[in-house]
């Protein structure tokens, strides 16, 4: 059976103003997106099948679109490639340095469990 070439469902962000912190808590309450949102604020974009993660490609998905509709993340897609940034302007304009303090205290935790 011939595999469909059909255009890709439209990707959903929501507006700024939307985001709500307990969706974007709860879409950093797991390591695999917290690695997905570290990746990122050390490169600001990046291919989704770059990411340092060991998830196959359909969890890999599913992360991103948890990250994207809770407005952490924002996607693209260019040709065949889908390209993510961390939304990190408009999440400080809505939640002044919420997710800097959610990552330094995620790193320091790793720290700790590491020592």
């Amino acid at each position: 059976m011939p595999r469909s070439h059909g255009r890709r469902a439209a990707l959903v962000h929501p507006d700024a103003g939307a985001i709500d912190v307990l969706d974007v808590l709860h879409a950093l309450a797991d390591p695999t997106r917290m690695t997905i949102v570290r990746t990122l604020r050390a490169d600001p974009e990046r291919a989704c099948g770059t990411f340092p993660v060991d998830v196959a490609p359909s969890t890999l998905t599913h992360h991103f679109r948890v990250l994207r509709e809770a407005g952490v993340i924002r996607q693209r897609e260019d040709g065949n490639r889908r390209w993510t940034t961390l939304r990190l302007e408009e999440l400080d304009a809505r939640f002044p340095r919420l997710l800097d303090t959610i990552v330094s205290a995620y790193d320091r935790q790793a720290d700790s469990a590491n020592t």
